[in-house]
């Protein structure tokens, strides 16, 4: 599978999808307006091995709960991912049995050599 998961109203994922050059096999899921399903969540979480590792710890209503005061365990993750977009960290490129979660410099480029090579 050659998929990503993105928001189109963040200027990051946008920026980075420019800049890696997403051919036409990607399939491309925003969030936003098409969210992301427990089966799509459960085969990030099989490539992933941790729903930590897809949650976004900078979201707005992450603090906004007091969610950084809580000790979160792996199932409480997922529930958040599923029942909100914004802790999805974005943007989660699937390349086949490859996955790269975020917008780091490093994960991008590694996304965008592993992509094209």
């Amino acid at each position: 599978m050659k998929k990503i998961y993105y928001l189109s109203t963040c200027d990051t994922c946008t920026r980075i999808m420019n800049e890696i050059e997403l051919p036409s096999a990607f399939i491309k899921q925003d969030i936003k307006t098409d969210p992301i399903t427990e089966e799509q969540l459960d085969e990030l979480y099989n490539l992933s091995e941790s729903y930590e590792a897809l949650f976004n710890k900078r979201a707005r209503l992450y603090r906004e709960r007091g969610l950084n005061k809580e000790t979160l365990e792996e199932g409480n993750y997922a529930e958040l991912i599923l029942e909100h977009y914004t802790f999805l960290k974005r943007p989660v490129i699937v390349n086949n049995d490859q996955i790269f979660i975020g917008n780091s410099k490093k994960t991008v480029a590694a996304a965008k050599e592993a992509i094209h090579s």
